[in-house]
């Protein structure tokens, strides 16, 4: 199946617990490439949003919804990476790009989001970082021909080959 190429009404984009869920519109009763949507959708997809500072953003294509108006097709994108920057083309016309991608469902619904590292803020602003994680302190410093370590557990030369 080749690249799927669409004028659509970016309708709206919603966050939900841990996805972002994007639904557009095809307007009137033919459809292009209805056949080739029909098979894509239930599937993971690849999405690309023509003159728009995003990507190709892996996604869920949800649903495929057929009336005698309009085709809704809608999308889950896991993590928030960058998909924030098309909230400002919701309710606007874009021309949309889909091919099927080579991902199952079972491996993006197992994507982990990045776990980040773990911290408390307290009453008064400041944020305390559970012990033993490595903090700005422990980097190298200077150059990189004249890199130095404060600690000695770090010293070590062969650390740095990876």
């Amino acid at each position: 199946m080749s690249k799927i190429n669409l004028s659509v009404l970016f309708k709206k984009m919603q966050k939900d617990d841990k996805k972002e869920i994007l639904e557009f519109h095809v307007q009137g009763d033919e459809l292009q490439h209805s056949d080739e949507l029909v098979q894509l959708a239930g599937n993971i997809a690849l999405l690309e949003v023509k003159n728009s500072e995003v990507d190709r953003i892996t996604a869920e294509f949800k649903t495929l919804q057929r009336d005698s108006k309009k085709t809704v097709l809608k999308f889950n994108v896991k993590g928030d990476s960058e998909i924030i920057k098309l909230y400002t083309l919701a309710g606007s016309h874009v021309d949309l790009l889909l091919e099927p991608s080579q991902m199952s469902i079972e491996e993006f619904e197992d994507m982990d989001p990045h776990e980040g590292i773990d911290y408390s803020v307290n009453n008064d602003g400041t944020v305390e970082v559970v012990e033993g994680q490595v903090s700005i302190d422990d980097l190298p410093t200077g150059e990189p021909d004249e890199v130095t370590f404060d600690d000695p557990d770090l010293s070590d030369p062969d650390l740095l080959l990876d």
